[in-house]
């Protein structure tokens, strides 16, 4: 056989291609080899994008980005470095040329308040206290009796699958070992049905109670109730979900 025809055996054929993608990739680093050491390629600004509890200055801190840095160095270190911050969940980082870093954090989410000696303190789902000052930062979120995981993990359920029950929610606590009692504020109905009615008024709350393992989209049940029983000027101080396909109203 002659050597144009070896080289169609498909054997040879996988041989040839994987030759060519090592040449492919040692001109790769051949290139990128060479452009660190360009000027023209240096780390000139830094641009941190998704943050909102945790300050900006905080994520350049922990990169220690300096301006012998090439724009083409690797990037997994500078990763590392920002992860590691308990307000950080994820982070990703691009290159944007000729001289700029795009950092992308995603932040672990607060979803509790829990009193502490030292006043209340933010937790996420997971039961870690987070790094935000509620004194500086305006969070609006339920207050959580203790720092029982989970309380804290069917908080940050609800927060995510009934975003309309998570922001009306001001205490989750234990009533018993498999129930949970939810103080939630009024409805937007319930409140205009308050409007001039002094005692009304200030019966400023609904209680919402459910047992452990109750799916959480199951607490949407709850507007239909309170939309029905506004609409007949009746004023409910207390929802049952621990009955199954059942919404029961206590009423005032």
């Amino acid at each position: 056989m002659t050597l144009p025809g070896r080289l169609l055996k498909p054997g040879w054929k996988m041989l040839g291609g994987i030759f060519l993608v090592a040449v492919l990739i040692a001109a790769a680093w051949g290139v990128r080899a060479a452009a660190r050491q360009m000027a023209f390629f240096r780390v000139r600004s830094v641009e941190v994008r998704g943050v909102r509890y945790l300050e900006p200055s905080e994520v350049l801190s922990r990169l220690k980005v300096d301006t012998l840095m090439s724009l083409w160095d690797d990037l997994d270190p500078l990763r590392e470095r920002v992860r590691h911050h308990p307000q950080v969940s994820d982070v990703t980082i691009t290159r944007r040329l000729p001289g700029t870093l795009v950092v992308t954090v995603q932040e672990n989410q607060p979803v509790a308040l829990i009193e502490s000696p030292g006043g209340l303190l933010p937790y996420d789902s997971a039961g870690h206290v987070l790094p935000i000052d509620p004194a500086r930062t305006n969070l609006d979120l339920p207050i959580v009796a203790t720092s029982d995981p989970v309380l804290l993990k069917l908080v940050g359920a609800i927060r995510y699958a009934v975003p309309r029950v998570f922001s009306r929610i001001e205490e989750v606590r234990r009533t018993g070992r498999d129930e949970i009692l939810l103080t939630l504020s009024r409805s937007e109905a319930q409140r205009r049905r308050a409007m001039g009615d002094t005692a009304l008024a200030r019966r400023g709350t609904v209680r919402v109670r459910i047992l452990l393992g109750l799916s959480v989209e199951r607490l949407a049940d709850i507007f239909p109730v309170e939309n029905d029983l506004a609409r007949r000027q009746v004023h409910v101080g207390e929802l049952d979900l621990r009955y199954r396909d059942q919404v029961i109203a206590r009423l005032q």
